[in-house]
């Protein structure tokens, strides 16, 4: 069956497509995506095709080990669904932390830390996150902070504040995104939580963090949150 999948990936490659992904996400030498590999296929075509395949963890395994984005966005794609599935739990959590180095594209981390890692530390203890949180690795850092949105999505914001807080003097611009995006997330469901957070640490946001996480206030609010002026009470 794996074999099967690999070939019908490559049937649907478009080289085309496939040179714009690498420009997208910068594959150049010294860039955060260097020397990844893409077959070209649309989101979509990916995913209709993971539903017509079960794969066990030794062949998961083997696609992640592909240096291709959309192997490992299929083999993801098909991990999550098992994990849905198992009642071992655990074991495919266990699995995605032995494969951080394989999670190396912000697509693939977005796609999989939270339905998760996530979702299986919703109930039990968050060292691991802050472990990833204060990783040199940045898909590691990045799984940190997206991982907690399937806290926010039950309402529950402590980790994700306090993730956030460790991340804001991050260097790297695809962790300021992931943080406003979460702080965003927070803010539609308690706007004055977000907003108490904005204002304790304003001075040390990142401008694009900042720009993230108020993306859903109206204009002339964002105006002013942009340029500091705001009530500190």
């Amino acid at each position: 069956m794996l074999e099967q999948l690999k070939e019908e990936l490559y049937s649907l490659a478009d080289p085309e497509k496939a040179e714009l992904a690498k420009r997208f996400d910068k594959t150049g030498e010294g860039e955060y995506g260097e020397n990844l590999k893409y077959l070209g296929i649309n989101v979509p075509i990916l995913r209709k095709v993971t539903k017509k395949y079960e794969l066990n963890l030794k062949e998961i395994q083997e696609l992640l080990n592909i240096n291709n984005q959309d192997f490992k966005f299929v083999a993801l794609v098909i991990l999550e669904k098992k994990y849905r599935k198992e009642n071992n739990k655990k074991k495919i959590f266990n699995f995605y932390l032995q494969n951080t180095k394989n999670i190396n594209n912000w697509g693939l981390v977005d796609i999989s830390a939270y339905k998760i890692i996530g979702d299986f530390l919703f109930d039990k203890n968050k060292k691991v996150l802050y472990d990833l949180a204060e990783s040199e690795n940045l898909w590691e850092r990045r799984i940190a902070i997206v991982s907690t949105f399937a806290f926010i999505r039950e309402n529950k914001f402590e980790d994700t504040l306090a993730i956030s807080e460790l991340l804001l003097r991050d260097s790297h611009d695809l962790i300021h995104k992931a943080v406003g995006w979460m702080l965003r997330e927070v803010g539609k469901r308690d706007e004055e939580m977000l907003k108490d957070f904005l204002k304790t640490h304003y001075d040390n946001i990142p401008r694009t963090t900042l720009r993230y996480a108020i993306e859903k206030f109206e204009e002339n609010e964002r105006k002013k949150w942009l340029r500091g002026e705001f009530d500190e009470h």
